[in-house]
């Protein structure tokens, strides 16, 4: 598999860390493995039936290019726990998490200049 395709993992490989650049599926029972499993995480909430969260699936996959950033795809249809959890509203909504830690969100579609910019702004922080 290619590293922009989304993919699931079997139980015995959740912690698996992440190449450069990787989408993933993930499910509820995945979530916290994944996000203590690798160093930067963005979480995307998404459902099939949204419109902007087709719109950003793109983006996301130009976003992951030269960056060590796994993308984490929950589909709120079938994996809700964590999103009602993180007091998600709605979707998209993208969860940034650095080591298991969370360290920004953002709900709504943004352009790929913005959802760039603010990724590169937290990732870069001097405080990681």
């Amino acid at each position: 598999m290619g590293a922009h395709e989304i993919h699931s993992k079997g139980s015995s490989n959740l912690a698996r860390p992440t190449i450069m650049g990787e989408v993933r599926a993930v499910t509820d029972s995945e979530f916290e493995a994944t996000i203590g499993g690798n160093d930067w995480v963005l979480v995307d909430f998404w459902a099939e039936w949204c419109g902007p969260c087709k719109a950003i699936a793109p983006i996301l996959n130009d976003i992951i290019e030269g960056r060590d950033l796994l993308v984490a795809k929950v589909d709120t249809d079938k994996n809700n726990m964590h999103a009602a959890r993180l007091g998600v509203r709605g979707i998209p909504a993208l969860f940034l998490f650095n080591k298991g830690q969370l360290v920004a969100q953002q709900s709504g579609m943004m352009s790929k200049d913005k959802l760039t910019t603010w990724v590169d702004n937290h990732m870069t922080a001097d405080d990681f």
